[in-house]
């Protein structure tokens, strides 16, 4: 079913006034990056996250997500949130878009309900699917060909008004709506800041990002299994996610607020009490982090990321904590082993004093 050009400018319309910063169209065709998808897989850079293995053929077109699909309409929402970085002893720090009150998931799900529900009012028996970063779709690349902005060698989507902090989400219809002109060009030129901020050396080149080496990975992703002992201390005061490749990139200079004010942060988020994080029971972690992107990695992995922040920091304050969840024997392993590893990086500055 055809779309009348006039009913695609009412549907971006909408879709601004529910918030979204960014709306672009485009054809559900294949993806361009499909094949240096596979390359990544194949060279295993996409470590235990095993689902985008066993979905590789998915990626390969829109249509693995939604059959019969026509047009993708995409959208983005910015996060930044223009909070201060500064992290004191004894607390970790967060990615920016996990700092909300509730999961992100969550709220553009509902804003895609509404979408949808718009469309089909405009477009009386069309078929629509929303996706937020779950489904088998390579968001950033039909972003890119919907005008929204480059993959930049960050490989994050970059939109030369509203920077990278953005979320992406997807609206998959039967509808034939009027698509954009891509974006052909890239803004990074000869910079390559963000590439060599990263503390972990993850960008095994521009444009690629071994994820095993990510921070963001390391602390939300690597669930079961225990960090590289090499890679601790480049974790620094980081507990979940990582904002590095992203706090140095020019575009972001702008400091624009977040265009859906459900994401302001909580300020229990901004930064997290170490000691406070360590001594958290099943319980009381399901009700503090309950409806956010904290619930993600589980208690076991967090307090895990805490207690390698904690030997980082060296902090003194933590060792009642630390040798507690060390000596319980009904603690996982995975917890129990920082533990000990964070007491013999803060026993270590002492015996070298």
């Amino acid at each position: 079913m055809v779309a009348s050009s006039e009913i695609t400018i009412q549907l971006k319309s909408y879709a601004r006034s529910i918030g979204f910063s960014l709306v672009g169209i485009a054809c559900a065709e294949k993806a361009d990056t499909y094949g240096e998808f596979r390359d990544w897989l194949e060279q295993q850079f996409h470590g235990s996250m095993g689902y985008m293995q066993r979905r590789a053929d998915a990626y390969e077109s829109p249509a693995g997500v939604m059959p019969d699909s026509v047009s993708v309409v995409m959208l983005g929402v910015n996060y930044d949130n223009l909070a201060e970085e500064n992290v004191e002893p004894g607390q970790g720090k967060i990615a920016r878009y996990a700092r909300g009150a509730h999961d992100y998931h969550d709220i553009l799900r509902d804003k895609l309900y509404l979408l949808a529900q718009e469309l089909k009012r405009l477009v009386p028996g069309c078929r629509t699917r929303g996706t937020v970063d779950t489904a088998p779709l390579l968001e950033r690349d039909f972003a890119r060909k919907a005008g929204l902005g480059w993959i930049g060698k960050n490989t994050m989507l970059i939109n030369k008004h509203q920077g990278s902090y953005l979320f992406l989400a997807s609206l998959l219809t039967d509808a034939e709506l009027v698509v954009d002109t891509p974006h052909e060009t890239s803004h990074c030129g000869t910079c390559t800041r963000c590439l060599q901020a990263c503390p972990t050396e993850a960008f095994v080149k521009p444009y690629v990002l071994d994820a095993r080496r990510c921070i963001s990975y390391l602390t939300i992703e690597q669930r079961h299994e225990p960090t590289d002992e090499s890679l601790r201390p480049y974790l620094s005061d980081w507990i979940f996610g990582c904002d590095i490749c992203q706090e140095v990139c020019p575009w972001n200079r702008r400091n624009l607020a977040a265009s859906m004010t459900e994401f302001k942060d909580r300020e229990d988020l901004e930064q997290l009490d170490l000691v406070m994080l360590l001594s958290l029971s099943e319980e009381e972690f399901h009700e503090r982090f309950k409806n956010t992107p904290m619930m993600r990695p589980g208690r076991a992995a967090l307090l895990r990321n805490a207690a390698m922040v904690a030997g980082n920091q060296k902090l003194v304050t933590a060792l009642p904590a630390l040798f507690a969840l060390m000596a319980d024997e009904h603690e996982s392993e995975l917890l129990r082993e920082a533990a000990t590893w964070a007491i013999e990086q803060i026993n270590s500055a002492f015996e070298k004093k």
